[in-house]
């Protein structure tokens, strides 16, 4: 059986290429998803090693977050760009999982990390949710909830407003399109516990502003935020 399996497998890749999301590229028979080089030159942020980093600067301008960190900067046209795209709007959810772990595995001896009780993904409405078939973000949370060993839920916070597209609105619009768009559906599910909040991207972070200060409603929440991606206004 091996025999006929590797007999067939070159002509598998010929009729439908085994590629790099990232790049493009032929994958070699060790790696899956995302080729060496993509994975290597991913352009960090180490924004978990800095203090009052950017994104915590950003964030704390609106809301009462404790922490906040991002993988990697937001490149357009770059690896991370295209990773996201076929993330997000080709269903590839692997993409999600495998840098969901990276991620994660990248922050597991991080101090503030231990305090975390609930790692949570930014939800989507239902419409969104139909139409897209899956959650981008909550791909990414599967994948860093396994390597940081830390539960995860779907269900106590859910999008009640079914809000337009993010792109190409200013901030102020960006904010008045997020208003009233989250609800806590189990209160006392959330009630003192310290949440990590995913989402795939932040570009000036109305919606986690949004989902935050949703959450900060319930006595005894804490916030803090990830991302995989940081873009830079």
């Amino acid at each position: 059986m091996l025999l006929v399996e590797n007999y067939f497998k070159p002509i598998y890749h010929l009729l439908f290429p085994h590629v790099c999301n990232g790049c493009g590229t032929e994958l070699l028979s060790n790696e899956k998803t995302i080729c060496t080089t993509c994975l290597s030159f991913m352009p960090k942020t180490n924004f978990h090693l800095i203090i009052n980093n950017p994104m915590e600067q950003k964030m704390a301008v609106r809301t009462r977050i404790e922490n906040a960190t991002a993988y990697c900067y937001f490149n357009k046209g770059g690896a991370i760009q295209h990773l996201l795209h076929g993330l997000k709007y080709q269903r590839k959810q692997e993409i999600g999982l495998l840098l969901g772990r990276r991620f994660g595995k990248q922050m597991e001896d991080v101090r503030w990390l231990q305090d975390i009780d609930l790692l949570m993904p930014i939800p989507l409405s239902k419409q969104k949710l139909k139409a897209r078939g899956f959650n981008q973000s909550e791909s990414i949370t599967l994948g860093m909830a396994d390597a940081l060993n830390k539960p995860m839920d779907t269900a106590a916070v859910i999008r009640t407003k079914n809000t337009a597209s993010q792109t190409n609105k200013t901030r102020a619009e960006r904010i008045s399109n997020m208003t009233d768009a989250f609800l806590v559906a189990y209160p006392e599910f959330i009630r003192n516990k310290h949440i990590l909040l995913i989402d795939d991207v932040i570009t000036t972070g109305a919606t986690l502003e949004a989902c935050a200060d949703t959450i900060l409603k319930i006595p005894g929440t804490r916030v803090s935020i990830a991302t995989l991606a940081y873009a830079v206004e």
